[in-house]
Parts: C-alpha cells; sequence; structure tokens
C-alpha cells in the first residue's frame, strides 16, 4: 500500500507545471514587441514638449496726441481689418484741415493769376518795345526839326528874325534832344522783353511751388484727420485692450493687441534631433488644452540660429570655463488640419508635436 502511495507521488512530481513558462515567454515576447515598436518609433519620429503655438500679434498704437473720445472694441472680441477700434476727439485736426484748404485755394488763385499775367506779358512787352521805338524814331524827327530850324535862325539875315525867335527855335532844340534822350531810354528799358518774360515766369514757377506745398500741407491735414479713427490693420482678436474713453494718447503707445487667426507651432527641438528633419515632413500635434484634438502639420522651417543665440543674454563661450550645453533650434511648423472652428487656438498653448522623419 505505501510502495504503491510513494509511486504515485513521484508520478505527480514527475509532471512540470508549464505556465508560469508560457506566462514568461508571453511577456518577454510583449517587451520584445513593444521595444521593437518603441525602436521603430524612435528610428522615424522625433518629438518634443518643448513647443507651443505661435502667431501673429499687432500691438495697435496711435499717430497722433489727442483725447480717446470713443472706444469701439470690447476684450477678445473679434474684429476684422477696417473696423474700427477707436475713435480720437477731432475738432482740432479739423480746423486744420479746413486752413489748409484754405490756404490751398489762396495759393491756386495767386496762381492762375500770375499765369494771366504772363500770357499779356509776353504780348504787351513786345508791343511796349514797338511803341517805344516809334515815339524815339519821332523823337529824332522832332529833334532833326530842331536842329534845322535853328540853323536856319542862323542862316538868314539878323534882319529877318528876332532874338525871341532864335531863343525859342535853341530851346525847342534843346527840349528835342532831352525828348530823344528819354525816348532811347525807354527803348531800352522796353527791350528787356526776355529778362521782364524770364522774371514773370520764375514767378509763375514759385507760386506752382507754393500751390504743391498747399496741397501737401492739406494731404497731411486730411491724414492727420484720417488717424483719428484708428482702424483694425487684420483680423484677428482683441487682445490687452488697454485704454479707455477719456485717456490722452501719445504717439507709440500701445492701446491693444490683435491676434490673428493665422496660428502655427514653434517647437524647440534639440540639435541631436535634426540630422533627418526636413522642409514638408509631416507631423502630428497634441494639445494640452484639448487632449481629444489631434492636429496635423508640416515642417516649415528650421530658424538660422540656436535660441541661446538670440537671447537678450548670449552665451560668451570664448570667455572663463566652457561648458558644452545641448541647443534646441526653434522649428516652424504649420497646421494642415484637424482645427475645430469652434475651438480657436490662442498663442502661447503647449503642444507636442511628433515629427516623421521617415
Amino acid at each position: 500500500m505505501s510502495d504503491a502511495v510513494t509511486t504515485k507521488s513521484k508520478n505527480i512530481r514527475k509532471k512540470p507545471n508549464k505556465t508560469p513558462r508560457f506566462l514568461l515567454f508571453f511577456l518577454f515576447l510583449i517587451v520584445l514587441v513593444c521595444g521593437a515598436y518603441y525602436y521603430r518609433d524612435g528610428l522615424y519620429h522625433v518629438s518634443t514638449d518643448d513647443a507651443y503655438t505661435d502667431g501673429h500679434v499687432v500691438t495697435v498704437a496711435p499717430n497722433l496726441p489727442a483725447y480717446v473720445a470713443v472706444v469701439r472694441v470690447t476684450d477678445n472680441q473679434r474684429v476684422k481689418a477696417g473696423d474700427v477700434l477707436v475713435e480720437l476727439v477731432d475738432q482740432e485736426f479739423i480746423i486744420a484741415r479746413d486752413r489748409a484748404v484754405a490756404a490751398l485755394a489762396l495759393a491756386e488763385a495767386q496762381l492762375a493769376a500770375a499765369k494771366s499775367n504772363l500770357a499779356i506779358a509776353k504780348t504787351s512787352y513786345p508791343a511796349q518795345l514797338a511803341a517805344a521805338r516809334a515815339q524815339r524814331d519821332s523823337a529824332r524827327a522832332n529833334l532833326a526839326k530842331a536842329d534845322a530850324d535853328l540853323r536856319r535862325q542862323h542862316a538868314v539875315d539878323r534882319r529877318a528874325t528876332t532874338k525871341q525867335q532864335i531863343d525859342e527855335a535853341s530851346a525847342a532844340q534843346r527840349v528835342a534832344k532831352a525828348t530823344l534822350a528819354e525816348r532811347e531810354t525807354s527803348v531800352r528799358i522796353a527791350a528787356l522783353v526776355p529778362e521782364n518774360l524770364s522774371v514773370m515766369d520764375a514767378q509763375v514757377k514759385q507760386l506752382a511751388a507754393q500751390v504743391a506745398l498747399a496741397k501737401a500741407d492739406l494731404d497731411r491735414a486730411e491724414l492727420n484727420l484720417s488717424y483719428t479713427k484708428i482702424l483694425a490693420p487684420l483680423d484677428g482678436w482683441v487682445t490687452r485692450r488697454a485704454v479707455e474713453q477719456g485717456n490722452y494718447v501719445q504717439p507709440g503707445q500701445a492701446l491693444m493687441t490683435i491676434v490673428t487667426p493665422d496660428v502655427w507651432v514653434t517647437a524647440n527641438f534639440k540639435e541631436s534631433q535634426l540630422a533627418n528633419m526636413r522642409r514638408g515632413q509631416t507631423v502630428s500635434i497634441h494639445l494640452d488644452a484639448y487632449p481629444d484634438m489631434i492636429l496635423t502639420g508640416k515642417v516649415d522651417s528650421l530658424q538660422m540660429g540656436s535660441g541661446a543665440r538670440f537671447s537678450a543674454f548670449p552665451a560668451e563661450n570664448a570667455t572663463g570655463n566652457f561648458v558644452k550645453i545641448l541647443q534646441r533650434i526653434p522649428v516652424k511648423i504649420v497646421i494642415t488640419g484637424g482645427l475645430d472652428p469652434d475651438r480657436p487656438l490662442a498663442v502661447g498653448l503647449s503642444v507636442i508635436p511628433t515629427v516623421n522623419i521617415q
């Protein structure tokens, strides 16, 4: 009986339990598959958590010093390019515009008068010269007659003339000489036709320049008046509004910021991850803000310099002790799909991009 029990127990010990070995093999297989997957994934994909959404952020500022009349927008409001954001008090600029209009009208009237005078002078000056020459010729004839009369008075017998007649002929000669001298002077003055026309033409050009200056002043006044309405430079959302009605604002003062809908991803990859990264490679993007949203994108460009190189205080490796630090290069990734219009992306959101470098 005891021999039979002993034989049975020996037979039971001889049958090994295969379950632990199977479990170990199964676990080893899982580890092998997972390791192969992650190894392959590591070969063909690179990712970083040092990434964020980026976009165009435009600061809105006035061009004029003035008081704020009306603020037309509120915080986080969607606006379109050309929408009025802020209106400034414009009475002073309206007056300046009206003064410029009046100054332009005055300059144009003066120019028109100068042009008319020039047109008249082109006819009158030659006519005056011709008249002066005719009067000179007449004075010469009168002088010749006076000379002849005086000679006759001296040539005749003294008993045939009188002292008075001789004096009158002598006086007439002197008057004729003076008249001829006056007429010759008039001819010389009237002969300056080109010079006189040149002076008047220069006046016309001067007044034309004044008209151009008045037009420029009017354009500046109208431009300043247009600046009293501050418009949205592009489509986007109003952020960081820092202006209220009644504020006195200065040129260049930041009133608000417009964030555009054009959003991309800036990912700071390690320099050791860039060996096989190329423009156009596909990217999957996970967002911390929307875990259920997975965006698609592609590599657009790599910045030509590390982030440390363009920092406010770049490293001076040529001084002191050098310690090598793995640098990061900003990579721009454009978003190609997966966006939800009801969930717009704000700039600065944390994302995890994974680039397929296969």
